[in-house]
C-alpha cells in the first residue's frame, strides 16, 4: 500500500478545522494555521465549496475527516461513496485521510450518528474486511478514529483499545486518537479517564498513531438526573482533557494534533488561540523528547 503524495505533508503541530463559514475570512486573508482539516463530505457535491478547498490547499497542508465510509457496518463499505471519496483525494491530495470506528448505514440509508460497534471478534473482521476495502480503493492508507461512547455492550469481549490496536495490525492502517472520545467515554461509563488513558498507552502501537484530537463537549443531565457528556464540538477543550493529552504525547511523542470545533462556531481567532494551546504542549513534549535524546 503505498500513499499518495500531497502537496503539503502535515508537520507534527496543532491544526484547525476548517469549516465553511470560514472559508471567506480563510481565502481572504490567509489566517495562520499549521494544517487543516476538513469533512469530504461537505464537498461532495457542492462544486464552488471545493473550488474555494482546492485554492485554500495550496497554502496549508490538508487532512481529510471523512464521517460517511460507516467502516462497522456488516454489509460492507457503499461503493459510491467511497468512490467519491476517491474522486476528492485525488483532486485534494491530502497529506492524511482518516474515518471513525463506528456504522451509520443500514438497508441503503444513512444515519445522522456514528454509532458504537460491539467489540467483538466477529466485529473485527467485518471492520478489518472494510478497512482493507477502502484502502484499496483509495489505493492509501487511511486512519480510523476511536469513537465516543454512551454505552457499552454486554457483548463486548474485546477491550476498546485493543480492539482499534488489532484493526490497524490486521488492516494495515493508522490511528487518529481522540483524546476528548477518551474522556467522554470514560466519564459516561463512570470510569477513570487516566487509567483508560494507560490502557490505550499500552495497547496502540505508537507507530500507528497517525494523529491527535482535541475537542470541547457539552454535559447534560439525563432524565434520572445523571451527567452525561455529548462528543458536540461546541466548546473550549477542558482542563481535564488538556492534561490527558499531555499523558498520550508523553507515551506517543508529538503527532499531528487536530482542535475540532463543529457546533456553535466562533470566530476563527478563537479557534487559533485554542490551536495555540496545543502547540504549547507539542512544543513542550519535543523538548522533553529533545534533552531525553542528548
Amino acid at each position: 500500500m503505498s500513499p499518495g503524495f500531497p502537496v503539503h505533508p502535515i508537520p507534527a503541530r496543532a491544526g484547525i478545522g476548517l469549516r465553511l463559514p470560514h472559508h471567506a475570512l480563510v481565502l481572504q486573508q490567509r489566517p495562520a494555521a499549521a494544517w487543516l482539516e476538513v469533512h469530504p463530505e461537505n464537498y461532495m457535491s457542492d462544486a464552488h465549496s471545493l473550488a474555494e478547498l482546492e485554492r485554500m490547499r495550496a497554502d496549508y497542508p490538508l487532512s481529510l475527516h471523512a464521517v460517511g465510509l460507516s467502516l462497522g457496518s456488516a454489509a460492507g463499505v457503499e461503493a459510491a461513496h467511497t468512490a467519491r471519496l476517491k474522486d476528492l483525494v485525488e483532486r485534494l491530495e491530502p497529506a492524511l485521510v482518516s474515518d471513525h470506528l463506528s456504522w451509520s448505514i443500514a438497508g441503503g440509508q444513512y444515519l445522522p450518528d456514528l454509532l458504537p460497534l460491539p467489540y467483538t471478534e466477529e466485529a473485527l473482521q467485518v471492520v478489518c474486511r472494510n478497512v482493507a476495502q477502502v484502502q484499496e480503493r483509495l489505493g492509501r492508507q487511511i486512519l480510523v478514529e476511536n469513537p465516543s461512547t454512551y454505552l457499552q455492550f454486554s457483548a463486548s469481549a474485546i477491550p476498546e483499545p485493543e480492539f482499534l490496536a488489532a484493526v490497524a495490525e490486521r488492516s494495515g492502517c493508522g490511528v487518529l486518537f481522540d483524546v476528548n472520545n477518551v474522556y467522554v467515554s470514560a466519564m459516561n461509563q463512570r470510569q477513570d479517564a487516566a487509567k483508560i488513558m494507560r490502557d490505550w498507552c499500552r495497547a496502540l502501537d505508537a507507530r500507528t498513531v497517525g494523529e491527535m484530537h482535541l475537542a470541547g463537549h457539552a454535559v447534560v443531565a439525563t432524565a434520572a438526573g445523571e451527567e452525561l457528556r455529548i462528543d458536540d464540538h461546541g466548546d473550549h477543550v477542558c482542563a481535564a482533557v488538556w492534561a490527558l493529552y499531555e499523558q498520550a504525547l508523553a507515551h506517543f511523542g508529538a503527532r499531528p494534533t487536530l482542535l475540532e470545533w463543529d457546533t456553535r462556531l466562533p470566530e476563527f481567532s478563537v479557534l487559533q488561540a485554542e490551536a495555540a494551546l496545543a502547540q504549547a504542549r507539542l512544543d513542550s513534549a519535543q523538548q522533553r523528547a529533545y534533552a531525553r535524546a542528548v
